[in-house]
């Protein structure tokens, strides 16, 4: 029997759990991250007691040992850490299911916790940990002389360049986030919850770095999220019904470097996340055709456009078109970002996102489809090291 075959749809998600988001929460982040945990564990009805795994990114300030010590866990047998931020956002999932469904542990623990708004703020500019002379930030050395400080700044390049090359405009962008504010609005969870925006609206917003207007560009937010993950047989005795994790995956392009590959032929194609896609498909043995809903990773609007056509859901240069006829509204043929992403509801690195997959196969999305959800692609950030779920119902 293959990897793949013993993998595949073996674990479930079985909780979730997040505090508010806000822009201060007036707690510490570990405090959140606490937080968070309980909540998701409650929501699976399963004891602190009998977690024995946490599977988290590199980049948070909360270790597995702390919130373990804070919470009374007695013991982990299982940890993990997985870099590059939001391109990272699925990967501590497959870690989990990885772990679940080869016996390695029993309940795995995921979550992001941090004060991302209260506190230091990416889009201020390269964060404390740049200026550090090692490998893993020499990048910064080919492309913060020339400007390109923050996160806008460095995919505002690669936006450019597909405008030129496909004919995307400003507007065509500002429909991702008009579409995501309006999912925002109907959340009560939502930082936005209650305020939607027009076109007019986004193009009336100031550019931060053009292409990208102010309404691009996703939230800066404190709070806290967290995921439970069990073997599939164990999630179906739960309270809720089990989001099976169908696909896991991660993916490294060529010349891949953190959010400037710029030394590629194409730099508004984006291979890792096709790496991923194909990875996907394969293990799930789904389809873009198979997938009810996705839940994108939405740092900044063009993305949501590029992963739409690096997922096989339309050809290159076609997306715009594809949201302009309604496919990604709640009654369209991929509703997405359902909660209203990272631009409405909260910036978790995409962890809340993975949430909302899991509130779409339960069937309690507040903007939940009318149509049966099955399937649902949840993707990290791009056009760094990318990955992606496929969760699914257990039918």
């Amino acid at each position: 029997m293959s990897v793949t075959q013993t993998f595949s749809r073996r674990a479930a998600i079985a909780g979730i759990g997040a505090t508010e988001f806000s822009k201060d929460s007036g707690r510490s982040e570990w405090r959140l991250a606490c937080e968070s945990v309980l909540a998701a564990l409650a929501d699976a009805q399963i004891g602190v007691e009998e977690v024995d795994g946490f599977a988290l990114f590199t980049m948070e300030t909360n270790p597995e040992i702390a919130v373990a010590r804070a919470l009374g866990i007695p013991e982990l047998k299982f940890f993990s850490r997985i870099p590059h931020g939001g391109g990272g956002a699925c990967a501590p999932v497959q870690q989990a299911a990885l772990a679940v469904s080869s016996g390695v542990a029993d309940v795995v623990v995921v979550y992001r916790a941090f004060n991302e708004r209260s506190g230091h703020r990416f889009g201020a500019g390269p964060p404390p940990f740049a200026y550090v002379q090692n490998t893993d930030q020499e990048y910064r050395n080919w492309i913060n002389p020339y400007g390109l400080l923050t996160p806008a700044q460095q995919e505002a390049f690669l936006a450019q360049r597909y405008m030129a090359k496909y004919g995307a405009t400003s507007e065509d962008f500002g429909r991702v986030s008009v579409l995501s504010r309006k999912h925002a609005a109907n959340n009560p969870l939502a930082w936005f919850h209650g305020r939607p925006i027009t076109l007019e609206d986004h193009q009336a917003s100031k550019f931060i770095a053009e292409p990208l207007r102010l309404l691009d560009c996703c939230q800066e937010s404190d709070g806290g999220q967290a995921l439970v993950i069990v073997s599939a047989e164990r999630a179906r005795d739960l309270p809720h019904p089990p989001a099976l994790v169908s696909g896991a995956a991660q993916g490294v392009g060529p010349q891949q470097i953190s959010m400037s590959s710029y030394y590629r032929p194409d730099i508004d194609e984006m291979p890792e996340v096709g790496l991923v896609a194909r990875q996907l498909w394969q293990q799930s043995g789904l389809g873009p055709a198979e997938i009810d809903a996705a839940v994108l990773y939405d740092a900044f609007t063009p993305m949501v456009l590029l992963q739409l056509e690096e997922y096989g859901f339309c050809g290159r240069g076609e997306a715009k078109d594809f949201l302009l006829d309604g496919n990604l509204e709640v009654d369209g043929r991929l509703p997405v970002n359902t909660h209203g992403g990272q631009l409405g509801e909260g910036y978790l690195h995409g962890i809340n996102g993975i949430a909302e997959g899991v509130r779409l196969i339960r069937g309690t999305s507040t903007n939940q489809p009318a149509k049966a959800i099955d399937n649902v692609l949840v993707t990290g950030g791009s056009p760094v090291p990318h990955s992606g779920l496929v969760l699914s119902a257990d039918r």
